[in-house]
């Protein structure tokens, strides 16, 4: 008996099955968002649509402020990623690269913020932004996400820099090459797949985060989009829910195709620190 073909074929059903788990909400979601508001109230929320309508993505983009909370939600995380890159590539450069007494114990404080909660810092953070006068601006949002995105990117290029061998340096420097000439010129462009696995890993956390938006944001013209769905919910709880699947719906295709696109650089970034650069 062949038990390496059946083996096979459970774990295929197995990795079938976990896959529908795993699409089938949004795929529910997305075909919702084409429901007439009467398909909720009076048919099987399972079922299909008894008439598919674009009528949901009009009213989205016409009574509701999506396109500004989409806007919004953009500036916060090409600001923070372009940020998070840059301060973790460089300080994991310097850790790795240009060893001082204290590297270990630097990294170790940059990984211990890895374990800080998030609902530790919404008090101190609310009374210190209060007082700098920045609530209410995007500004408070950039900044404490840029600080917990931090440890985590810090770690995967430190990672990928242990593989890049010293000797390349140093031939860049005896080419007349500086330290800033050869970390722009040569490490970080070697640093593609860990770039692209850092944008992606905190793309999703940052686009759907809901926290700090929630703490930090109370003008309608600075909500980012998570916050803003909450304006489909009526008087008394009532939700529009077709116009809120067609935000969602909306609101979750940056992040899919995103991730769809540069899925191979982020399993190469995961996977041994890009070895191969």
């Amino acid at each position: 008996m062949n038990y390496s073909r059946y083996s096979k074929a459970f774990l295929a059903v197995i990795s079938f099955a976990l896959l529908i788990i795993q699409v089938y909400p949004l795929v529910w979601v997305f075909i919702s968002s084409f429901k007439a508001p009467t398909d909720f109230s009076s048919s099987n929320p399972l079922s299909l649509p008894s008439k598919f309508t674009f009528e949901n993505y009009l009213s989205v983009w016409r009574k509701g402020n999506l396109g500004t909370y989409f806007s919004n939600s953009l500036i916060v995380a090409v600001t923070t990623i372009v940020l998070v890159i840059l301060f973790s590539a460089m300080a994991a450069f310097v850790i790795e690269k240009m060893r001082f007494k204290w590297t270990q114990s630097v990294l170790f404080l940059f990984l211990c913020g890895i374990m800080i909660p998030i609902q530790v810092v919404l008090i101190p953070l609310f009374i210190l932004y209060n007082k700098t006068g920045i609530i209410n601006t995007l500004t408070s949002l950039i900044l404490p996400q840029v600080g917990f995105a931090l440890p985590i990117s810090i770690y995967l290029f430190v990672s990928f820099y242990k593989y890049i061998s010293n000797e390349i340096m140093e031939a860049a420097v005896m080419d007349g090459c500086g330290i800033y000439q050869v970390f722009w010129r040569m490490i970080f462009p070697l640093s593609r797949n860990t770039i692209v696995t850092v944008v992606v890993m905190n793309l999703i956390f940052i686009w759907n985060e809901f926290i700090f938006a929630n703490t930090f944001i109370h003008d309608l013209s600075s909500r980012t989009i998570p916050v803003g769905l909450m304006d489909y919910i009526g008087q008394y709880g009532l939700t529009d829910w077709g116009a809120t699947y067609a935000a969602i719906s909306i609101t979750t295709i940056p992040t899919m195709l995103v991730y769809f696109i540069f899925n191979k650089s982020v399993i190469s970034g995961m996977t041994a620190g890009a070895t191969k650069g």
